[in-house]
């Protein structure tokens, strides 16, 4: 396995990403997507969910390490998690709707970073992705997207293109997080 210092060394010109933690907001599809690769991957995750832990498949399961709101309402959830991040990553299909598109209006309002990545059309280049996540030093990632009844199909995409964002060439550094070249 190369190290942090001997790869950096050999493409001196490869971004290096460190997102140390990834926050969702438990809903099906992209949420899920982020948690569980979060999970998988060894990345401290967290954020926040609505009150009973709602998501449209029901109670948000306990293994996702969320923190309730005082709210059921989406909405609020959405706004904490945005708040709380560094920079959110929004990953869609075609066009933003619903609370996928409250996501990006709420990140623009409270001035904070947001990349919006649209896995129909540029899905196998990680690149613009991974520049943005280094030059802006992310290291809470807020990750969102429209739920599966919204865009059937998209847990696995997402699940799939997350793994290759954040798997390839990690250096696993314990709890402060995963490094990314």
């Amino acid at each position: 396995m190369i190290d942090a210092g001997s790869r950096q060394a050999m493409f001196p010109f490869a971004p290096v990403v460190r997102v140390r933690q990834i926050i969702s907001g438990g809903q099906t599809s992209v949420d899920r997507a982020a948690l569980d690769v979060a999970i998988e991957l060894g990345i401290p995750h967290g954020g926040y969910c609505p009150l009973g832990r709602r998501a449209e498949d029901g109670r948000i399961p306990e293994r996702y390490a969320l923190e309730e709101t005082a709210s059921e309402r989406y909405q609020i959830r959405t706004e904490q998690n945005v708040l709380r991040a560094d920079g959110t990553l929004i990953l869609f299909r075609d066009e933003l709707r619903g609370g996928t598109r409250l996501t990006y209006e709420l990140a623009r309002r409270h001035e904070k970073l947001c990349f919006k990545f649209d896995l129909n059309k540029a899905r196998n280049d990680l690149s613009p992705v991974r520049r943005w996540l280094a030059r802006q030093e992310i290291q809470t990632l807020n990750i969102a997207g429209p739920r599966e009844s919204q865009s059937p199909g998209i847990y696995l995409q997402a699940r799939e293109w997350l793994l290759r964002l954040l798997a390839r060439n990690t250096n696993i550094s314990g709890p402060s997080g995963i490094e990314v070249k």
